[in-house]
Protein backbone atom coordinates (compact mmCIF):
# COMPACT_ATOMS: atom_id res chain seq x y z
CA UNK A 1 0.00 0.00 0.00
CA UNK A 2 2.81 2.40 0.80
CA UNK A 3 4.55 1.71 -2.44
CA UNK A 4 1.46 2.21 -4.09
CA UNK A 5 1.17 5.72 -2.60
CA UNK A 6 3.96 6.75 -3.27
CA UNK A 7 3.81 5.78 -7.13
CA UNK A 8 0.73 7.76 -7.27
CA UNK A 9 2.45 10.88 -5.72
CA UNK A 10 5.28 10.46 -8.13
CA UNK A 11 2.94 10.55 -11.06
CA UNK A 12 0.60 13.72 -9.86
CA UNK A 13 4.17 15.57 -9.23
CA UNK A 14 5.40 14.10 -12.89
CA UNK A 15 2.22 15.84 -14.28
CA UNK A 16 2.43 18.95 -12.37
CA UNK A 17 5.57 19.29 -13.44
CA UNK A 18 4.58 18.54 -17.10
CA UNK A 19 1.62 21.18 -17.20
CA UNK A 20 3.70 23.88 -15.67
CA UNK A 21 6.53 23.31 -18.47
CA UNK A 22 3.95 23.65 -21.05
CA UNK A 23 2.52 26.85 -19.92
CA UNK A 24 6.08 28.20 -19.73
CA UNK A 25 6.46 27.57 -23.05
CA UNK A 26 3.01 28.64 -24.43
CA UNK A 27 2.41 32.25 -22.08
CA UNK A 28 4.92 34.43 -22.82
CA UNK A 29 6.52 35.81 -19.42
CA UNK A 30 4.38 39.29 -18.96
CA UNK A 31 1.52 37.68 -19.41
CA UNK A 32 2.64 35.21 -16.34
CA UNK A 33 3.47 38.24 -14.43
CA UNK A 34 0.10 40.04 -15.13
CA UNK A 35 -1.47 36.12 -13.98
CA UNK A 36 0.64 36.60 -10.83
CA UNK A 37 0.38 40.08 -9.60
CA UNK A 38 -3.88 39.47 -10.05
CA UNK A 39 -4.05 37.22 -7.56
CA UNK A 40 -1.54 38.73 -5.51
CA UNK A 41 -4.28 41.70 -5.62
CA UNK A 42 -6.96 38.90 -5.22
CA UNK A 43 -5.09 38.00 -1.78
CA UNK A 44 -4.31 41.41 -0.86
CA UNK A 45 -7.95 41.79 -1.08
CA UNK A 46 -9.32 39.12 1.28
CA UNK A 47 -6.13 39.49 3.35
CA UNK A 48 -6.99 41.34 6.68
CA UNK A 49 -3.95 43.19 8.09
CA UNK A 50 -1.90 46.12 7.16
CA UNK A 51 2.26 46.19 7.06
CA UNK A 52 3.77 49.12 7.63
CA UNK A 53 8.15 49.29 7.16
CA UNK A 54 10.16 51.35 8.82
CA UNK A 55 13.86 51.45 7.68
CA UNK A 56 17.08 52.18 9.60
CA UNK A 57 18.54 54.17 7.03
CA UNK A 58 16.39 56.31 4.71
CA UNK A 59 17.66 57.03 1.28
CA UNK A 60 20.37 59.37 0.76
CA UNK A 61 20.77 59.53 4.17
CA UNK A 62 24.18 58.92 6.58
CA UNK A 63 22.70 59.10 9.82
CA UNK A 64 20.57 56.17 11.17
CA UNK A 65 16.50 57.00 10.46
CA UNK A 66 15.16 59.22 13.98
CA UNK A 67 11.67 56.95 13.68
CA UNK A 68 13.67 53.94 13.55
CA UNK A 69 16.10 54.65 17.21
CA UNK A 70 12.55 56.14 18.19
CA UNK A 71 10.80 52.70 17.50
CA UNK A 72 13.81 50.49 18.93
CA UNK A 73 13.96 52.24 22.35
CA UNK A 74 9.87 52.13 22.55
CA UNK A 75 10.39 48.62 22.30
CA UNK A 76 13.34 48.05 24.05
CA UNK A 77 10.88 49.27 27.21
CA UNK A 78 7.41 48.18 26.21
CA UNK A 79 8.19 44.93 24.24
CA UNK A 80 11.51 43.54 24.92
CA UNK A 81 10.11 41.56 27.94
CA UNK A 82 8.22 39.60 25.68
CA UNK A 83 11.14 38.42 23.07
CA UNK A 84 13.16 35.58 23.14
CA UNK A 85 16.38 36.78 21.33
CA UNK A 86 18.01 40.40 22.23
CA UNK A 87 20.62 42.19 21.66
CA UNK A 88 22.42 44.71 24.15
CA UNK A 89 23.92 48.53 23.08
CA UNK A 90 26.03 50.02 25.87
CA UNK A 91 25.53 53.77 26.38
CA UNK A 92 26.43 56.90 28.57
CA UNK A 93 29.81 55.58 28.45
CA UNK A 94 29.11 51.96 29.38
CA UNK A 95 27.37 53.14 32.45
CA UNK A 96 23.87 52.16 30.72
CA UNK A 97 22.50 48.62 28.84
CA UNK A 98 20.03 49.11 26.51
CA UNK A 99 18.65 45.93 25.45
CA UNK A 100 16.24 45.73 22.09
CA UNK A 101 14.69 42.90 19.57
CA UNK A 102 17.37 41.21 17.65
CA UNK A 103 17.16 40.16 14.01
CA UNK A 104 14.22 38.25 13.02
CA UNK A 105 12.53 38.13 16.14
CA UNK A 106 8.52 39.44 16.76
CA UNK A 107 7.08 40.77 19.68
CA UNK A 108 3.62 41.98 20.17
CA UNK A 109 2.10 45.30 22.13
CA UNK A 110 -1.14 46.30 22.96
CA UNK A 111 -2.82 49.85 22.37
CA UNK A 112 -6.32 50.57 23.37
CA UNK A 113 -7.38 47.07 23.14
CA UNK A 114 -6.22 46.89 19.57
CA UNK A 115 -2.90 44.44 19.11
CA UNK A 116 -0.25 45.65 16.81
CA UNK A 117 2.60 43.31 15.85
CA UNK A 118 6.49 44.10 15.46
CA UNK A 119 9.10 42.30 13.85
CA UNK A 120 12.77 43.27 13.25
CA UNK A 121 14.19 41.93 9.54
CA UNK A 122 17.19 42.26 7.86
CA UNK A 123 18.41 41.90 4.22
CA UNK A 124 21.93 41.87 2.94
CA UNK A 125 22.50 43.94 -0.41
CA UNK A 126 25.23 42.53 -2.86
CA UNK A 127 26.79 46.04 -3.11
CA UNK A 128 27.43 48.34 -0.34
CA UNK A 129 25.63 51.44 -0.02
CA UNK A 130 27.56 54.67 -0.06
CA UNK A 131 25.32 56.01 2.28
CA UNK A 132 25.14 54.22 5.40
CA UNK A 133 27.50 52.72 7.45
CA UNK A 134 25.92 48.98 7.35
CA UNK A 135 27.99 46.94 5.12
CA UNK A 136 25.53 46.19 2.99
CA UNK A 137 22.81 44.98 6.24
CA UNK A 138 19.82 46.85 5.91
CA UNK A 139 17.69 46.36 8.77
CA UNK A 140 14.32 48.10 9.23
CA UNK A 141 11.18 47.29 11.81
CA UNK A 142 7.96 46.12 10.21
CA UNK A 143 4.59 47.13 11.84
CA UNK A 144 1.40 44.68 11.58
CA UNK A 145 -1.98 45.41 12.35
CA UNK A 146 -5.68 44.82 11.14
CA UNK A 147 -6.80 46.86 8.67
CA UNK A 148 -9.75 48.12 10.81
CA UNK A 149 -7.38 49.99 12.78
CA UNK A 150 -5.61 51.74 10.46
CA UNK A 151 -6.47 55.07 11.09
CA UNK A 152 -6.23 54.95 14.52
CA UNK A 153 -2.72 53.51 14.34
CA UNK A 154 -1.70 55.90 11.45
CA UNK A 155 -2.95 59.29 13.22
CA UNK A 156 -2.58 58.38 16.94
CA UNK A 157 -0.80 55.19 18.19
CA UNK A 158 2.26 55.87 15.68
CA UNK A 159 2.61 59.04 17.23
CA UNK A 160 2.35 58.04 20.40
CA UNK A 161 5.34 55.69 19.60
CA UNK A 162 7.60 58.37 18.02
CA UNK A 163 6.92 61.02 21.16
CA UNK A 164 7.29 57.92 23.53
CA UNK A 165 10.46 56.55 21.74
CA UNK A 166 12.26 59.84 21.20
CA UNK A 167 11.68 61.27 24.94
CA UNK A 168 13.45 57.82 25.95
CA UNK A 169 16.22 58.39 23.54
CA UNK A 170 16.23 62.02 25.04
CA UNK A 171 16.24 60.28 28.70
CA UNK A 172 18.84 57.86 27.93
CA UNK A 173 21.61 60.34 26.28
CA UNK A 174 24.39 61.12 27.70
CA UNK A 175 24.25 65.20 28.07
CA UNK A 176 26.71 67.39 26.83
CA UNK A 177 28.59 70.64 27.49
CA UNK A 178 28.97 72.95 24.57
CA UNK A 179 30.56 76.42 24.50
CA UNK A 180 31.62 78.36 20.80
CA UNK A 181 35.09 77.43 20.07
CA UNK A 182 35.19 79.59 17.12
CA UNK A 183 33.28 81.84 15.72
CA UNK A 184 30.37 80.07 14.35
CA UNK A 185 30.34 76.54 15.74
CA UNK A 186 30.52 74.48 19.06
CA UNK A 187 32.62 72.02 20.94
CA UNK A 188 31.64 70.02 23.86
CA UNK A 189 32.35 67.76 26.40
CA UNK A 190 30.59 65.12 28.12
CA UNK A 191 28.31 67.13 31.29
CA UNK A 192 28.13 65.19 34.47
CA UNK A 193 27.88 68.34 36.98
CA UNK A 194 26.31 66.79 40.32
CA UNK A 195 24.24 69.36 41.59
CA UNK A 196 20.92 69.19 41.83
CA UNK A 197 17.16 70.88 43.09
CA UNK A 198 17.59 68.38 46.03
CA UNK A 199 21.33 69.99 46.90
CA UNK A 200 20.84 72.86 45.98
CA UNK A 201 21.13 75.68 49.00
CA UNK A 202 18.47 78.08 48.62
CA UNK A 203 15.18 78.84 50.66
CA UNK A 204 13.06 76.09 50.00
CA UNK A 205 10.26 78.21 49.09
CA UNK A 206 12.15 79.91 46.35
CA UNK A 207 12.84 76.71 45.37
CA UNK A 208 9.58 75.05 44.87
CA UNK A 209 8.90 78.27 43.31
CA UNK A 210 11.34 77.66 40.20
CA UNK A 211 10.46 73.83 40.09
CA UNK A 212 6.77 74.44 39.81
CA UNK A 213 7.57 76.81 37.13
CA UNK A 214 9.92 74.83 34.98
CA UNK A 215 7.57 71.76 35.49
CA UNK A 216 4.79 73.53 34.32
CA UNK A 217 6.94 74.97 30.92
CA UNK A 218 8.01 71.43 30.04
CA UNK A 219 4.24 70.65 29.64
CA UNK A 220 3.22 74.08 27.86
CA UNK A 221 3.91 73.02 24.38
CA UNK A 222 0.05 73.01 23.29
CA UNK A 223 -0.44 76.40 25.05
CA UNK A 224 2.63 77.92 23.93
CA UNK A 225 1.48 77.14 20.07
CA UNK A 226 -1.95 78.05 21.08
CA UNK A 227 -0.80 81.69 22.51
CA UNK A 228 1.15 82.21 19.39
CA UNK A 229 4.65 82.35 20.89
CA UNK A 230 7.77 80.19 20.54
CA UNK A 231 8.35 77.48 23.19
CA UNK A 232 11.04 78.78 25.26
CA UNK A 233 11.99 80.79 28.33
CA UNK A 234 14.17 82.93 30.04
CA UNK A 235 15.32 83.02 33.36
CA UNK A 236 17.34 85.72 34.77
CA UNK A 237 19.75 84.71 37.48
CA UNK A 238 21.15 87.98 40.07
CA UNK A 239 22.93 88.37 43.06
CA UNK A 240 26.22 88.40 44.80
CA UNK A 241 29.22 85.99 43.86
CA UNK A 242 29.48 82.58 45.49
CA UNK A 243 25.19 82.93 45.65
CA UNK A 244 25.17 79.57 43.48
CA UNK A 245 23.63 80.66 39.60
CA UNK A 246 26.37 78.01 38.13
CA UNK A 247 24.65 75.48 40.54
CA UNK A 248 21.25 76.45 39.46
CA UNK A 249 21.79 76.28 36.03
CA UNK A 250 23.59 72.64 36.32
CA UNK A 251 20.54 71.76 38.67
CA UNK A 252 17.81 72.39 35.83
CA UNK A 253 19.96 70.57 33.46
CA UNK A 254 19.72 67.56 35.29
CA UNK A 255 15.97 67.95 36.10
CA UNK A 256 14.99 68.35 32.80
CA UNK A 257 17.80 66.48 31.17
CA UNK A 258 18.67 69.14 28.44
CA UNK A 259 22.09 69.94 26.98
CA UNK A 260 23.67 72.96 27.99
CA UNK A 261 25.41 75.61 25.97
CA UNK A 262 27.90 78.23 26.88
CA UNK A 263 27.91 80.99 25.04
CA UNK A 264 30.85 83.30 25.20
CA UNK A 265 29.95 86.67 23.47
CA UNK A 266 33.45 88.05 23.36
CA UNK A 267 34.01 84.94 20.48
CA UNK A 268 31.42 86.28 18.36
CA UNK A 269 32.41 88.74 15.76
CA UNK A 270 28.90 90.24 15.01
CA UNK A 271 25.20 89.60 14.94
CA UNK A 272 25.74 87.11 11.80
CA UNK A 273 27.77 84.81 13.46
CA UNK A 274 25.35 84.84 16.62
CA UNK A 275 22.50 83.65 14.21
CA UNK A 276 24.71 81.19 13.18
CA UNK A 277 25.57 80.00 16.47
CA UNK A 278 22.17 80.04 17.22
CA UNK A 279 20.65 77.59 14.23
CA UNK A 280 23.47 74.90 15.73
CA UNK A 281 21.70 74.72 19.13
CA UNK A 282 19.55 71.56 19.67
CA UNK A 283 15.90 71.43 21.24
CA UNK A 284 15.21 70.75 24.76
CA UNK A 285 18.75 73.07 25.46
CA UNK A 286 19.61 75.57 27.83
CA UNK A 287 21.17 78.70 26.15
CA UNK A 288 23.48 80.10 28.93
CA UNK A 289 25.40 83.73 29.21
CA UNK A 290 26.89 83.96 32.69
CA UNK A 291 27.95 87.21 33.88
CA UNK A 292 26.56 89.73 30.91
CA UNK A 293 27.03 92.62 32.24
CA UNK A 294 31.04 91.84 31.76
CA UNK A 295 30.48 90.39 28.14
CA UNK A 296 29.81 93.29 26.19
CA UNK A 297 28.60 96.31 26.58
CA UNK A 298 25.22 96.37 26.66
CA UNK A 299 24.51 98.68 29.68
CA UNK A 300 22.41 100.78 27.24
CA UNK A 301 24.39 103.83 26.69
CA UNK A 302 23.72 103.45 23.06
CA UNK A 303 23.76 106.69 22.16
CA UNK A 304 27.66 107.45 23.89
CA UNK A 305 28.60 103.58 22.08
CA UNK A 306 27.31 104.40 18.67
CA UNK A 307 29.19 108.12 18.87
CA UNK A 308 32.22 106.40 20.10
CA UNK A 309 32.13 104.04 16.98
CA UNK A 310 31.71 107.07 14.39
CA UNK A 311 35.17 108.51 16.44
CA UNK A 312 36.44 105.37 15.85
CA UNK A 313 35.48 105.06 11.68
CA UNK A 314 36.73 108.65 11.22
CA UNK A 315 40.01 107.89 12.66
CA UNK A 316 40.29 104.03 10.90
CA UNK A 317 39.91 106.30 7.14
CA UNK A 318 43.16 108.22 8.19
CA UNK A 319 45.12 105.26 8.68
CA UNK A 320 46.80 103.11 5.51
CA UNK A 321 45.20 100.31 4.34
CA UNK A 322 47.93 98.28 6.31
CA UNK A 323 47.13 99.81 9.56
CA UNK A 324 43.54 98.83 8.83
CA UNK A 325 44.36 95.30 7.85
CA UNK A 326 46.38 94.77 11.17
CA UNK A 327 43.21 96.64 13.11
CA UNK A 328 40.88 94.32 11.27
CA UNK A 329 42.62 91.48 12.86
CA UNK A 330 42.74 92.26 16.60
CA UNK A 331 39.37 93.76 16.46
CA UNK A 332 36.94 92.47 19.01
CA UNK A 333 33.34 91.30 19.29
CA UNK A 334 30.61 93.88 17.45
CA UNK A 335 27.81 91.91 18.98
CA UNK A 336 25.12 94.48 19.31
CA UNK A 337 22.31 95.05 21.89
CA UNK A 338 19.74 94.85 18.74
CA UNK A 339 21.62 91.56 17.38
CA UNK A 340 21.03 89.77 21.01
CA UNK A 341 17.70 90.81 21.75
CA UNK A 342 16.81 89.34 17.96
CA UNK A 343 18.67 86.60 19.00
CA UNK A 344 16.61 86.04 21.75
CA UNK A 345 13.15 86.95 21.13
CA UNK A 346 13.10 87.95 17.62
CA UNK A 347 12.14 85.76 14.46
CA UNK A 348 15.69 83.57 14.51
CA UNK A 349 14.69 82.66 17.82
CA UNK A 350 12.09 80.61 16.49
CA UNK A 351 14.35 77.99 14.76
CA UNK A 352 14.19 75.15 17.87
CA UNK A 353 11.99 74.60 20.60
CA UNK A 354 11.53 73.65 24.38
CA UNK A 355 14.43 75.73 25.33
CA UNK A 356 16.03 78.06 28.22
CA UNK A 357 17.68 81.11 27.63
CA UNK A 358 19.75 81.85 30.94
CA UNK A 359 21.53 84.81 31.99
CA UNK A 360 23.51 85.44 35.07
CA UNK A 361 24.96 88.54 36.43
CA UNK A 362 26.30 90.01 39.93
CA UNK A 363 25.24 93.98 38.72
CA UNK A 364 21.63 93.35 38.16
CA UNK A 365 22.09 97.75 37.87
CA UNK A 366 24.39 97.35 34.87
CA UNK A 367 21.89 96.10 32.20
CA UNK A 368 20.03 97.60 29.85
CA UNK A 369 16.43 97.01 30.65
CA UNK A 370 15.31 96.22 26.80
CA UNK A 371 17.54 92.95 27.58
CA UNK A 372 15.92 91.94 30.77
CA UNK A 373 12.01 92.82 30.92
CA UNK A 374 9.28 90.30 30.90
CA UNK A 375 9.02 88.69 27.45
CA UNK A 376 13.08 88.16 27.40
CA UNK A 377 13.66 87.56 30.77
CA UNK A 378 10.39 86.12 31.66
CA UNK A 379 11.26 84.98 35.29
CA UNK A 380 14.08 86.96 37.80
CA UNK A 381 15.33 84.82 40.34
CA UNK A 382 17.45 86.44 43.16
CA UNK A 383 20.24 84.33 44.83
CA UNK A 384 21.04 85.98 47.76
CA UNK A 385 23.68 85.69 50.70
CA UNK A 386 22.60 82.45 53.09
CA UNK A 387 19.94 82.72 55.14
CA UNK A 388 19.11 79.82 57.90
CA UNK A 389 16.98 77.70 55.71
CA UNK A 390 20.03 77.86 52.98
CA UNK A 391 22.28 76.94 55.67
CA UNK A 392 20.03 74.02 57.14
CA UNK A 393 20.56 72.34 53.29
CA UNK A 394 24.14 72.89 53.34
CA UNK A 395 24.82 71.32 56.76
CA UNK A 396 22.56 68.07 55.87
CA UNK A 397 24.47 68.23 52.40
CA UNK A 398 27.86 68.40 54.03
CA UNK A 399 27.54 67.25 57.42
CA UNK A 400 24.41 64.68 57.46
CA UNK A 401 22.90 67.12 60.55
CA UNK A 402 19.46 68.38 60.26
CA UNK A 403 19.80 69.94 63.96
CA UNK A 404 22.26 70.57 66.70
CA UNK A 405 22.89 72.85 69.72
CA UNK A 406 24.75 75.12 67.76
CA UNK A 407 22.18 75.84 64.67
CA UNK A 408 20.47 78.76 66.92
CA UNK A 409 23.68 81.26 67.51
CA UNK A 410 24.66 80.46 63.79
CA UNK A 411 20.67 81.37 62.81
CA UNK A 412 21.33 84.77 64.49
CA UNK A 413 24.78 85.60 63.27
CA UNK A 414 23.39 85.00 59.89
CA UNK A 415 20.59 87.51 60.02
CA UNK A 416 23.75 90.23 61.10
CA UNK A 417 26.15 88.87 58.65
CA UNK A 418 26.03 88.65 55.17
CA UNK A 419 28.05 85.82 53.67
CA UNK A 420 27.88 83.95 50.71
CA UNK A 421 26.33 80.15 50.44
CA UNK A 422 29.58 78.99 49.05
CA UNK A 423 31.53 80.40 52.03
CA UNK A 424 29.33 78.62 54.17
CA UNK A 425 29.61 75.65 52.16
CA UNK A 426 34.03 75.84 52.45
CA UNK A 427 33.57 76.13 56.58
CA UNK A 428 31.22 73.48 56.78
CA UNK A 429 33.61 71.01 54.93
CA UNK A 430 36.05 68.76 56.92
CA UNK A 431 39.24 69.51 56.39
CA UNK A 432 41.29 66.26 57.72
CA UNK A 433 40.17 63.23 59.41
CA UNK A 434 40.41 65.02 62.98
CA UNK A 435 37.32 67.49 62.39
CA UNK A 436 33.40 66.24 62.50
CA UNK A 437 30.50 68.27 62.65
CA UNK A 438 30.55 70.27 66.03
CA UNK A 439 34.55 71.57 65.08
CA UNK A 440 32.72 72.25 61.70
CA UNK A 441 30.11 74.04 63.23
CA UNK A 442 32.28 76.21 65.54
CA UNK A 443 34.23 77.08 62.98
CA UNK A 444 31.61 78.42 60.93
CA UNK A 445 30.67 80.25 63.91
CA UNK A 446 34.17 82.02 64.35
CA UNK A 447 34.40 83.03 61.00
CA UNK A 448 30.50 84.85 61.18
CA UNK A 449 32.02 86.41 64.16
CA UNK A 450 34.74 87.72 62.44
CA UNK A 451 32.90 88.55 59.27
CA UNK A 452 30.69 90.46 61.62
CA UNK A 453 33.31 92.28 63.15
CA UNK A 454 34.54 93.44 59.97
CA UNK A 455 31.57 94.81 58.16
CA UNK A 456 31.17 96.83 61.82
CA UNK A 457 34.66 98.39 61.22
CA UNK A 458 33.96 98.80 57.91
CA UNK A 459 30.89 100.55 58.83
CA UNK A 460 32.59 102.72 61.29
CA UNK A 461 35.18 103.92 58.34
CA UNK A 462 32.60 104.23 56.00
CA UNK A 463 30.81 106.50 58.47
CA UNK A 464 33.84 108.41 59.09
CA UNK A 465 34.99 109.01 55.39
CA UNK A 466 31.67 110.37 54.83
CA UNK A 467 31.65 112.39 57.89
CA UNK A 468 35.00 114.24 56.83
CA UNK A 469 33.82 114.68 53.39
CA UNK A 470 30.82 116.31 54.36
CA UNK A 471 32.88 118.54 56.26
CA UNK A 472 35.40 119.07 53.97
CA UNK A 473 32.16 119.95 51.98
CA UNK A 474 31.09 122.69 54.53
CA UNK A 475 33.99 124.60 54.70
CA UNK A 476 34.76 124.78 50.79
CA UNK A 477 30.98 125.93 50.69
CA UNK A 478 32.42 128.95 53.39
CA UNK A 479 35.26 129.39 52.01
CA UNK A 480 33.29 130.41 48.41
CA UNK A 481 30.40 132.33 50.02
CA UNK A 482 33.80 134.93 52.32
CA UNK A 483 35.26 134.88 48.35
CA UNK A 484 32.50 136.50 47.00
CA UNK A 485 31.57 138.47 50.45
CA UNK A 486 34.90 140.10 49.58
CA UNK A 487 34.40 140.65 46.22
Amino acid sequence: MIMKDVTQLGSVMAGLMFVWAIFQQWFPEELGNHIQNYFRRLGSYFYPYITITFPEYQSGEFKRSKAYIAIERYLAINSSDRAKKLKANVIKDGKSVVLSMDDYEEVTDEFEGMKIWWSSSITISQQRSLFTNDDGEKRSYKLTCHRKHREIITKVYLHHVLDEGKAIVMKSRQRKLYTNGNMTSWNHIIFEHPSTFDTLAMHPEKKKDILDDLMTFIKSKDYYKKVGRSWKRGYLLYGPPGTGKSSMIAAMANLLDYDIYDLELTSVSNNTDLKKLLIGTTSKSIIVIEDIDCSLDLTGQRKKKKEKKQKEKEKEKEKNPAQKKEKDKIKGSEVTLSGLLNFIDGLWSACGSERLIVFTTNHLEKLDPALIRRGRMDKHIELSYCCFETFKVLAKNYLDLESHDLFSPISRLLEETNISPADVAENLMPKSSQENAESCLKHLIKVLNNSKEEARLKAMEDSRVKASQSESSIVESSDEESSDGEG
